[in-house]
């Protein structure tokens, strides 16, 4: 899934302007190029690592953009805005909404379900 026109139209204004660089190096990626790779990270779950090549801007561009506009506190307004305009639209209730705290974490990929192995005694 990418950003149409109708939700890039959104969100276009409030991304800020890009900090000012030099004439050097490769043309800057659009914002819009780069917030659909950085969504496509968010909503997978994937590394950054794994960002399909020649679909999205590299690697590295979506995540120091999004470093940067994290630092710069775009997201928030983001969300501000979008919780706005579904309020507006009547799309949204959060009387109806809940925040789901459960946290689980796996130690190097092992399965819970295997017992743990017996420690060896060294011989003698």
């Amino acid at each position: 899934m990418r950003l149409n026109d109708d939700h890039w139209a959104v969100l276009a204004p409030l991304i800020p302007p890009s900090i000012k660089r030099t004439k050097r190096g490769r043309p800057r990626r659009p914002d819009r190029e780069v917030l659909d790779g950085i969504l496509w990270v968010l909503r997978t779950g994937a590394q950054w690592d794994a960002l399909p090549k020649g679909e999205y801007p590299p690697k590295t561009t979506c995540h120091d953009r999004f470093q940067d506009w994290n630092e710069r506190q775009v997201f928030p307004v983001i969300l501000a805005a979008l919780y706005e305009l579904c309020e507006e639209q009547q799309l949204l209730d959060l009387r109806e909404a809940f925040i789901d705290g459960t946290f689980s974490s796996a130690k190097k990929g092992a399965p819970t379900s295997v017992p743990p192995k017996k420690v060896k005694v060294p011989r003698s």
